[in-house]
């Protein structure tokens, strides 16, 4: 059962994020080549009052950057947009749902790409269905 089993170290959901991207459709996966991704424990505390929560434990995923439907030609020197996966959060919602860890990558992964993309909720449900 997972709540026995050691949830993956911040390397290897790093590794889970960076083979999702990869299993995005070609055509969206050349427009993620300047987004940033991390992987940390817990988000800052800027980080959950950008998106209003409190708890750390509530976010498992942030999108920091401008949507691509909202650039500006005129814009420059603008530092990388950044996709956040939040692992003890993550490691959690794993123990808790009993959804397979690289699914729950996954799905944050494109919800947050979804962001970058300036993408509906419907949109996201797409990329997701259609990524490998």
């Amino acid at each position: 059962m997972s709540q026995d089993r050691p949830g993956p170290t911040q390397a290897q959901m790093q590794q889970m994020a960076e083979a999702v991207v990869r299993g995005l459709p070609e055509k969206f996966r050349q427009q993620m080549g300047e987004i940033v991704m991390r992987v940390e424990d817990f988000a800052t505390v800027e980080q959950l009052e950008s998106v209003e929560l409190t708890s750390k434990w509530e976010l498992t995923g942030l999108y920091e950057g401008v949507a691509l439907t909202e650039r500006s030609v005129w814009e420059s020197h603008r530092m990388p947009a950044r996709i956040w996966l939040f692992r003890e959060p993550l490691i959690a919602e794993w123990r808790d749902t009993g959804v397979r860890m690289d699914d729950l990558v996954r799905h944050v992964v494109i919800h947050e790409a979804g962001h970058h993309f300036g993408f509906s909720d419907d949109d996201m449900h797409w990329l997701e269905d259609n990524a490998d």
